[in-house]
């Protein structure tokens, strides 16, 4: 009897622990995105600043819930300082001097908020005025690897020179945490090719804690990866003007739970996508004995939140060539293409490996997974029909799809289970 009891609990355990491997989407037993959030920032009356942080911090340094900050400039970490950050504290950009904030090789950022008390960096405008690009973001460098020549690079964002560099042999190096956090209006345009990003994170180490940032009306990407090596889960990008989230110089990282909101009045006309993946910006730049990047993507939603209107949005994720993109668990709605391919990348065994797409909902997409060269889209599409990819072509309602997808409320993007339940 005990035996058969036992093998009835494990049946039951390995079944339930099946069903979560399953689950597409973002996942919880409750919506993660309840009570730090928000999606409407430009209704928010965040009080006026008390206090002026510019110049350099050069030693450990404390910011206080009950103060108001504006970071006028641009502001450096310096010194493996640590800056600290109580939960509830609000830190406004200045938009005439692009305040911005940059914490460099060796120092940290200590900003853990709570659930209920989210730490907050936006613009310093009114409630009518505030827009994408009102201030700089943040930048935040490492000493993890990236594959550039010489493992050391620069960013081009007209950085003090001797403070801008990132790069080096520690995969686990530590630049501290950001957790319950919110990041809005950041993406200040330096020129008109550059613009900054929500969040940079430039050879930042795995040791470094990137948990549930809420990025909103960047005016360029939301989280942009310049190599490093990194765990990174219930990360939000919603309406951004480029890319949700764009990886390149060798950068290896997991990323869980996650999801990226468009709407096709934010989209950039240059072709802004959820995922931006590639291995080098450059190849003569680049070390090619150095780890490719390798992107090990579960749990992600990717939402067009139009879904009868395409506008600017375009294909969820462009791929470039010599990239390991790994997603499974997903649901991706509303995009045309579903996944564009590097022009490069062919239509070969050895190419194709390293993208792949496991127990995916392809939600009213139109297309599949094309190449950037038409010649090549008969071999690709015969790769990913082979059913170990489980790549599930669907025309569902978005209201039929997610529990609440309508974010003037409290969204909630999490897939209905009876939908679960009937595409599995």
């Amino acid at each position: 009897m005990k035996t058969k009891i036992h093998i009835a609990i494990i049946t039951l355990l390995s079944t339930l622990y099946l069903q979560a491997q399953q689950q597409k989407g973002i996942i919880g037993t409750s919506n993660w995105m309840d009570n730090w959030t928000s999606f409407k920032p430009a209704n928010i009356e965040y009080g006026e600043a008390t206090n002026i942080i510019a110049g350099t911090i050069d030693k450990d340094t404390k910011l206080l819930k009950r103060n108001v900050y504006q970071i006028v400039g641009i502001v450096y970490v310096t010194n493996n300082a640590v800056l600290s950050i109580e939960p509830g504290t609000v830190i406004r950009g200045d938009d005439k001097t692009c305040g911005t904030l940059v914490i460099t090789n060796g120092a940290k950022i200590m900003a853990e908020g709570l659930e209920t008390d989210p730490i907050v960096f936006t613009s310093n405008k009114g409630t009518t005025e505030r827009k994408p690009g009102d201030w700089g973001g943040i930048i935040i460098l490492g000493k993890a690897p990236i594959n550039k020549l010489g493992g050391i690079a620069t960013l081009p964002f007209n950085l003090e020179a001797t403070l801008n560099h990132y790069g080096g042999t520690d995969a686990d190096d530590n630049s501290g945490i950001l957790k319950y956090v919110r990041i809005e209006y950041s993406g200040r345009k330096l020129s008109a090719l550059k613009e900054l990003n929500g969040l940079s994170l430039a050879g930042v180490g795995r040791k470094t804690v990137l948990s549930n940032i809420q990025i909103s009306y960047s005016n360029d990407d939301s989280f942009e990866c310049y190599g490093g090596d990194l765990n990174m889960n219930n990360l939000i990008s919603y309406r951004t003007t480029d890319d949700d989230f764009d990886f390149t110089q060798g950068a290896q990282i997991n990323l869980s739970n996650s999801i990226a909101v468009r709407h096709p009045f934010s989209s950039d006309i240059s072709g802004s996508r959820c995922f931006e993946v590639d291995s080098y910006d450059k190849i003569e730049n680049t070390d090619m004995t150095k780890k490719m990047t390798k992107i090990n993507a579960s749990n992600i939603t990717l939402v067009n939140l139009e879904e009868n209107n395409q506008g600017l949005v375009r294909e969820s994720a462009h791929i470039g060539e010599n990239t390991f993109f790994n997603l499974t668990n997903s649901i991706v709605s509303g995009f045309a293409p579903f996944m564009l391919l590097n022009g490069n990348i062919g239509n070969g065994d050895a190419n194709l490996s390293k993208i792949t797409l496991k127990n995916v909902m392809a939600n009213n997409c139109n297309d599949g997974i094309v190449s950037e060269s038409s010649s090549n889209d008969v071999g690709i599409k015969n790769w990913y029909s082979k059913p170990e990819y489980a790549i599930e072509f669907t025309k569902i309602k978005s209201s039929e799809l997610f529990l609440v997808p309508n974010i003037k409320g409290n969204p909630d993007f999490r897939m209905r289970q009876n939908n679960l339940a009937s595409h599995n």
